[in-house]
């Protein structure tokens, strides 16, 4: 007999209101993991829409696949910010918020009255997060900033490119690491308030936000004050560091440590390469990655994948198979984990959407309802904040 599953629980975030003012995906990607810890999300549109509701819209009916993942368990609300209707309204949301979230640029913001001045002014105890492009005290703070934009200038697509021409990783790596770096920040200044009682203003700026991320292990010789030049690190930078070909498909594997590689010679019976005394530390094998990296591709070339996977696995070297997007799917670990969910929505029907990732032992996390149509709660919305809600936007 099948157990009945567990009923859904708050969430962590469950009783925060969370006034999203974003579009496409980084800071849809930050309020949606709020969403899924339990808050409770009031997306503010314009009237046209977020722009991602038309990405892959096969109905006409706004809700893209993309807009339908990352917009999950939020309220649609439209408002026409230029309007005095539209921002009375917009007023009333941030009395009763907790956060207040954004990707407008400065002057944009100001204009609409959504800036952090503004905002805090009519309620001290709101967390106002502004995801930018870049930084509001630098000379680009005004210039747009898009996913592709920013890896070009942190220098990521020069790193992804390694020595041929700069590349763009193909996910919007940015938007939506910046997310998460928003949520983060917003987590902690929440954590803030909850000692001193009083908001703040938070700025996420995503050129800033991937230096940084970048840096951490590009830096290279340029942590040492005075040098020059120097910058990046060796393995990653490898022309070799490839999911592997094996004889029958392919195979990622990293060897790291001293076991991993003792064992991985003593495998394909280099005894010669596990008696070479600079290849018994890190700092020896880094300087000859180039050569060991070729090894590993000419000795998994020889057997199939099953027999690396098997092996590997059992000399505790990290390998698994190189999955497809199709691939996930059928994944047995995401089966087992209960990765993907079913979620009926009322215009598109049946819908897959993966889970929150996190799991939480005491407040667990709640189940999301689908993504909403464009101005689904509007009038709701407006009739519970005493305005006159009518059929359409505030205007």
């Amino acid at each position: 007999m099948t157990a009945e599953p567990a009923p859904p629980l708050p969430g962590p975030l469950a009783g925060l209101t969370v006034v999203e003012l974003t579009s496409t995906f980084l800071g849809p990607y930050c309020a949606v993991l709020m969403a899924q810890m339990g808050a409770r999300v009031v997306k503010v549109e314009p009237p046209a829409g977020d722009i991602i509701r038309g990405v892959g819209d096969e109905r006409g009916s706004g809700l893209g696949p993309a807009f339908l993942t990352f917009n999950r368990g939020k309220e649609s609300v439209v408002l026409d910010l230029t309007t005095p209707a539209g921002r009375a309204a917009l007023d009333l949301l941030v009395d009763e918020a907790d956060v207040l979230l954004h990707n407008m640029r400065p002057r944009a913001a100001a204009r609409l009255g959504v800036d952090a001045d503004t905002v805090l002014a009519r309620n001290p105890r709101i967390v106002h997060c502004a995801a930018v492009g870049y930084g509001s005290a630098g000379p680009y703070r005004d210039e747009p900033a898009y996913d592709d934009v920013v890896q070009g200038v942190s220098g990521l697509a020069a790193v992804q490119g390694g020595s041929g021409e700069p590349q763009y990783v193909r996910t919007q790596v940015v938007d939506k690491t910046v997310g998460v770096m928003a949520l983060a920040a917003v987590l902690a200044a929440l954590h803030e308030r909850s000692v001193s009682g009083r908001g703040q203003a938070v700025e996420v700026p995503m050129f800033e936000s991937m230096a940084g991320f970048l840096l951490m292990e590009q830096q290279g010789g340029r942590v040492y004050a005075g040098r020059t030049g120097g910058t990046g690190y060796a393995r990653t930078a490898s022309p070799y560091r490839r999911p592997h070909r094996t004889a029958d498909g392919v195979v990622a594997v990293l060897l790291y440590t001293d076991a991993h590689w003792r064992e991985f010679f003593a495998l394909v019976g280099r005894d010669d390469l596990a008696a070479d005394p600079e290849l018994a530390s890190i700092g020896g094998r880094t300087r000859r990655i180039d050569e060991l990296y070729r090894l590993v591709d000419d000795e998994l070339a020889r057997r199939p994948t099953a027999y690396w996977l098997a092996e590997l696995r059992a000399r505790h070297v990290p390998a698994m198979p190189v999955n497809t997007v199709e691939d996930l799917f059928a994944d047995e670990h995401l089966a087992a984990v209960g990765f993907f969910e079913a979620v009926e929505h009322p215009t598109e029907g049946p819908l897959v959407h993966a889970r929150l990732p996190w799991t939480f032992s005491r407040s667990g996390t709640p189940r999301v309802p689908a993504a909403p149509a464009l101005g689904q709660h509007t009038a709701e919305t407006l009739r519970r904040l005493g305005l006159d809600g009518g059929d359409g936007p505030a205007r």
